[in-house]
Parts: structure tokens; C-alpha cells; sequence
């Protein structure tokens, strides 16, 4: 009896310090950002020390590639564990639970919460308003959601499409007048209050995504007359397919012809940098929260963005582009279990992190997910990985990334074939040089065996391709269709 006494009671002193022991995550979005980070190099005049200082003290994915170059599609393929090909979601609609099949599946916060985790939300981690209501139960409390804030009395910049929301500069207003200022602040608060552990707090940021507005201070760090633009090519399309422009057919983001034409580019770029600024002091304002209280010892941080953007290149600004400017994107993990100062330049996508948490976590796998654990680039960064980053834009548009190569493949059959260590900017396309074709098929080899159709319901971006007919947003395109605002 005395022995069964005390087996009960160690028994009950040991659930709750091993649960106690499960390390919590803080998991931070930021949309719209490509690879314009100083840890990725990806623009040489960027300021970001607070992401940066994640990075030192875990490990960068250098390789790292959205799913889809749109934000719900992206999103969801993250928090689900599935690609936009496997699902059929492609534009900016549906919600996935509103299909049959996706209703009951287990989101990547469902099955942490089913794991004893308190999950939080504020500002955008699934699309628009998607996943915030109570009757979703993607998680146990949600704070403000992703706003731009203030707004100047009137657009900054006339665009060919004039779209509220494709905008930027600067205009008097306070840092604290920002939505993401807002969501950062609910983020700290919730830190400062220790929430029950082990939680799963995501913090979703707004900028860069237009409008592109940030304070005068932060445009102050990127003088216009030292400005250094990206690298652009007036003929960088001319040996793209045509196919290639359906992708981004006709869209509120304007063509390079307007920056040009209005004078437009270096406040673009000056006003993107500023944006990108401007998050990464909140992303500091939510770290420092951790680290002062004591949290940051047993918190897996993990910091990513949806897809990346395009500021000239290839002709075109914004993003649904199958190029390294649109699917590059942050990713980087910081934490116990993981190597600090570690750089991988493996293939990786965003697809991976579900797996990844969940094994980071020790929690059972779950067995329905197709992205892979990263673990053991965390462990060594220079571990093989086997697998590439693959992203698709609209049904049978596809990319396929690996260590030295991009292929794309076309829903029309065309191609592209890029060697990103002698092209990084993907200038020259090799997709009809032979001394690449074994390399190609390889690539080929990859590409998806399931192309879903667009969910029902699926609209805003939508391309189409049926019986050698492009169609966009249900008006087909004619061969001899001029490419819109060019």
C-alpha cells in the first residue's frame, strides 16, 4: 500500500512538470515580405536587427519558398499541411472549411490545442477575416485583427487601377496609429500576463503589404539620393512564355511602364524598405517581451512570410509570379532544440512547418500532412534534404526549386529553366538549351501528380486553362489579347 502511495504521487507530481517542460511557440507572420531581410541579403541597404538577432540565435533558411505566391492559398497551405494543388484553393477565396472535405481537418493551432497548448491569435495569420470568429475554433483567444490604421485623407500616388489599397509613402502620423502597432501591443500584453503554458501565440503583421504607408523616421533610413534600386532588365521577358502574363493578367499592383512613367519606383522601393523597417521594430517590441519575461528559454520563435514581391522586377510590382522575387520568402526558427548561427541553404518550404513544430514539440505526427519535418536542418544545417520547394499559382502552374535550379512549368505546356547560381535575377532563360534538358526532366520529374480544380466558390485571381483557353477571372484571354498596361 505504502509503495502504490507513493507511485500516485509521483505519478501526479510528474504530469504537470513534463507538461510544463513542452516548450512554447510564438510564431510571427509578416505579409507580403520577400527577401528584403539583412539576414537574407536580399536588398544591401535593409535594416532589420531585431530579425536579424532571431537569426543569430537560431537558424535561417536561406532556400525557403511559399506554396503560392497569394495570400490565402499560402496561408492556408501552412495551417493546414497541404498544397493549393491538393486543396483546390487558389485565389483569395474560398475559406477552406466552406469545402465538404476540409470541414473537421485539424489546423496546425487545432492539433497543438488537442496537444494541452493555449492558442492566441491577433492580426492576420489566415486570410482577411478567415479563422478570427469563435465558431471556427482555430484558437482559444483572438486579439485585434491586421488594419492598416491611420490613412492619409487621400491616396498618395494616382495608380492606372485605382484600388484603395495600392498605395504608399508617407503622410504625418505616429507609429502608434498603425494597426501593427496594435497587434504587436496585444502580443506584449499577453507575454507580460505569462499565459498558461505551453502556449502557441501568433502574431500576424500587416506591412509591407500595400498601402506601403510608415513614418517619416523610417523613410529617414533610406535617403532617396543614396537609394539603391534591384536589378532590372528592360528585356528580362522577352524569352518568357506569354503564358507567363496570364498569371498576373490584370491586376490593381501596376506594371513598371507606371513606375517609370510617374516616377514612381524609388518611392516604391524607399517606401517598402521603410515598411519592412517598421515591422521588424515590432517584431523586436514582441521578442524583448519574451526575453524580459523569462519566456524565451523554453519559446520555439518561429518568423515567416506568405509569399514574397515583386518592386520592378520582371516588369511587373506585387506578386502571382512562379520568380524567386515572389516565392522567396523568410524563414527562420529560433528556440530550444535548434542550432544557433546556423545558415541552410537546403530547399524549404512553408509547408514544413507544421511537421517541424510538431516534432520540435515531441508531439505524435500527424500522418495527413504532405510538408516535411525541417529537424534535421536544424539540428545541422547541412543535413541533405531530398525534397524541393515546390509553389503553384492556379491550376498546372508550377515551380520547382532546388538547391541551384528554378523550373517552371506552364498550365500550357511552356517552360522556364533558370541556374540561380550564375543568374540569380533569372535573366536567362535555358529552358530550350539542351546542354540543360537532362537537368529539366529531373526538375520535371517533381512536379505534382494532384492538380485539384478551383474549389467551389474560388474567385479573386483565378486563372483558368481548359481545351487551349486561358480564362481570367471568367473573361477568356484571346491569343492576340494585348498584354494589359504595356
Amino acid at each position: 500500500m505504502r509503495w502504490l502511495m507513493l507511485t500516485v504521487l509521483l505519478c501526479s507530481l510528474y504530469s504537470p512538470l513534463h507538461a510544463a517542460q513542452k516548450p512554447n511557440i510564438l510564431f510571427i507572420a509578416i505579409d507580403d515580405q520577400n527577401d528584403w531581410i539583412g539576414c537574407l541579403n536580399g536588398h544591401p541597404q535593409i535594416k532589420t536587427p531585431y530579425i536579424d538577432k532571431v537569426a543569430a540565435r537560431g537558424t535561417l533558411f536561406s532556400n525557403a519558398h511559399c506554396q503560392s505566391p497569394l495570400c490565402n492559398p499560402s496561408r492556408t497551405s501552412l495551417m493546414t499541411g497541404l498544397r493549393p494543388s491538393t486543396t483546390g484553393v487558389y485565389g483569395l477565396a474560398p475559406w477552406f472549411r466552406t469545402i465538404d472535405r476540409f470541414k473537421d481537418l485539424t489546423t496546425l493551432p487545432q492539433y497543438l490545442e488537442q496537444n494541452g497548448y493555449k492558442t492566441l491569435s491577433t492580426g492576420k495569420i489566415y486570410h482577411g477575416g478567415y479563422g478570427r470568429k469563435k465558431k471556427d475554433k482555430e484558437f482559444n483567444m483572438i486579439g485585434p485583427g491586421a488594419s492598416v490604421g491611420v490613412k492619409p485623407p487621400k491616396k498618395l500616388v494616382e495608380t492606372p487601377n485605382p484600388h484603395p489599397l495600392v498605395d504608399w509613402g508617407t503622410f504625418p502620423h505616429k507609429d502608434e496609429d498603425k494597426g501593427d502597432w496594435k497587434v504587436a501591443s496585444w502580443a506584449v500584453d499577453q507575454l507580460n500576463k505569462k499565459p498558461q503554458e505551453p502556449f502557441f501565440l501568433s502574431v500576424g503583421f500587416f506591412l509591407p503589404h500595400v498601402p506601403c504607408y510608415a513614418t517619416q523616421k523610417w523613410f529617414d533610413l533610406y535617403p532617396e539620393e543614396t537609394l539603391q534600386l534591384p536589378p532590372f532588365l528592360a528585356t528580362d521577358r522577352d524569352d518568357t512564355p506569354r503564358f507567363s502574363w496570364y498569371l498576373h493578367w490584370k491586376l490593381p499592383e501596376p506594371r513598371f511602364k507606371f513606375l517609370q512613367e510617374a516616377n514612381q519606383w524609388k518611392n516604391l522601393v524607399r517606401s517598402y524598405l521603410a515598411c519592412t523597417s517598421f515591422v521588424d521594430s515590432q517584431v523586436g517590441r514582441v521578442t524583448d517581451a519574451l526575453e524580459k519575461n523569462n519566456l524565451d528559454e523554453n519559446t520555439i520563435v518561429v518568423i515567416w512570410s506568405d509569399h514574397g514581391w515583386h518592386l520592378g522586377e520582371k516588369l511587373i510590382t506585387g506578386k502571382n509570379t512562379l520568380w524567386e522575387r515572389s516565392t522567396r520568402v523568410p524563414l527562420i526558427f529560433a528556440g530550444p532544440g535548434i542550432t544557433e548561427g546556423a545558415v541552410c541553404t537546403k530547399p524549404a518550404e512553408l509547408l514544413d512547418i507544421y511537421p517541424t513544430l510538431l516534432e520540435l514539440c515531441d508531439l505524435p505526427p500527424n500522418p495527413d500532412l504532405e510538408g516535411h519535418s525541417l529537424v534535421p536542418q536544424l539540428k545541422d544545417a547541412n543535413t541533405p534534404r531530398k525534397w524541393p520547394a515546390i509553389t503553384s499559382h492556379n491550376r498546372n502552374n508550377t515551380t520547382v526549386r532546388t538547391e541551384n535550379y528554378r523550373y517552371i512549368h506552364y498550365a500550357d505546356g511552356t517552360e522556364e529553366f533558370y541556374d540561380m547560381k550564375q543568374d540569380p535575377a533569372e535573366w536567362k532563360n535555358l529552358s530550350n538549351d539542351p546542354n540543360y534538358a537532362k537537368l529539366i526532366e529531373e526538375h520535371r520529374a517533381w512536379l505534382p501528380t494532384i492538380n485539384e480544380k478551383p474549389a467551389p466558390g474560388s474567385k479573386h485571381r483565378i486563372l483558368r486553362y481548359e481545351n487551349g483557353k486561358a480564362n481570367w477571372e471568367e473573361v477568356d484571354i484571346k491569343d492576340d489579347d494585348p498584354i494589359p498596361e504595356l
